[in-house]
């Protein structure tokens, strides 16, 4: 059943994205601040379930594309978040009829909401991914086959393209040079598919659970109850590691953030995270706790606030929880798109156990 997203829904729903964005996705309060000066402007934002899509319907996902890092110092406009809309539109010679998400994390939940107020359209309840990930061909809708080109893309200053390319690894390399030359940090859309293609392709759900993830936490804590605990209890997951951030090391590459951060639980009890945009893997030691596909989110010790890997900082307080992914990110086909080794590193995939121990 189709719902509406208010100004007053933003904090809850970027809150619960920035968890599932599994540190990245961009930063939520940005997010949160653009979808907010968007609905004030325009008006609520009416959410459909897949069920309610048509077959015929032409649906267009909206995001950011870049390195995190940058965008906190970049901030996006909402023209600038609504022209590769009118331009993708314009190189398909139909009109749009619904936005999605193609990602639940951070600002990358919270963007195609300011779009569809800004267009005045509705917005999926769904995604690409039931999570965040760093490259643009890394949603279920290329398991499907649904090309992301034609894409289109702009910046601040003005500049806009559309690429037609002939797979979506083809899109993301060409893109992803272009991003870094318009200062890597650009707005997209594309993945143009029918209502038909989009309930079998998408996370159904995706905007309403992070909404209920959002208020769990803020409600636990408000009730004196720890709020980690619900958001474990809320994900199905497992908390991993607690300690404080000794030590990150992050750089800004290629249009990524890329990086490692320490975590010290005590004595010689060490947990390492290793990130591109997202916390891709869990090291105790030298023992492989979770990896890429699955969840790996941090929290602020007291409050449960996810912190994104652009915010993490020496002397922070953390807990360190992971998460299962959606069952068809499990697949050989999807592991090969977005396993461990995809991204470099020389460990099969560690699929989240949920018999891990609790670590406090």
């Amino acid at each position: 059943m189709s719902w509406t997203i208010g100004e007053a829904d933003i904090p809850a729903l970027a809150r619960g994205a920035a968890v599932f964005g599994t540190g990245g996705g961009g930063d939520p309060y940005i997010g949160a601040l653009l979808a907010t000066q968007a609905l004030r402007k325009h008006g609520d934002v009416t959410v459909v379930t897949l069920d309610e899509v048509p077959d015929d319907a032409l649906v267009l996902t909206v995001a950011m594309m870049g390195a995190p890092t940058v965008m906190v110092e970049k901030l996006p406009s909402l023209d600038e978040v609504v022209t590769p809309v009118h331009a993708l539109q314009e190189s398909l010679g139909r009109p749009v009829t619904h936005i999605a998400c193609a990602e639940v994390g951070g600002v990358n939940s919270t963007i195609p909401i300011a779009a569809a107020a800004a267009l005045g359209l509705p917005l999926l309840d769904a995604d690409g991914m039931g999570r965040a990930f760093p490259e643009l061909q890394m949603v279920l809708p290329t398991l499907y086959g649904i090309t992301a080109s034609p894409l289109a893309f702009s910046d601040e200053k003005g500049n806009t393209g559309v690429l037609r390319t002939v797979d979506n690894a083809w899109t993301e390399r060409i893109a992803r040079v272009a991003c870094v030359e318009m200062g890597s940090s650009i707005m997209i859309s594309g993945f143009p598919m029918s209502g038909a293609q989009a309930r079998e392709a998408l996370v159904a759900g995706s905007l309403r659970t992070c909404v209920a993830v959002g208020e769990g936490i803020a409600d636990a804590r408000d009730s004196h109850v720890d709020p980690v605990a619900r958001a474990v209890e809320l994900l199905s997951g497992r908390e991993l590691f607690a300690g404080k951030v000794v030590d990150v090391e992050r750089a800004t590459t290629t249009g990524f953030a890329r990086g490692t951060a320490t975590i010290d639980g005590g004595g010689d009890d060490i947990l390492t995270l290793l990130f591109q945009n997202e916390h891709l893997m869990a090291k105790r030691g030298d023992d492989v706790l979770v990896t890429t596909p699955d969840l790996i989110i941090v929290l602020e010790h007291d409050s449960g606030e996810p912190i994104t890997t652009e915010g993490l900082r020496y002397g922070q307080r953390v807990r360190v929880i992971a998460a299962p992914s959606d069952e068809r990110w499990h697949s050989a086909e999807a592991l090969a798109m977005v396993g461990p080794e995809y991204f470099g590193y020389d460990v099969a995939s560690h699929r989240f156990d949920g018999a891990l121990e609790e670590t406090r």
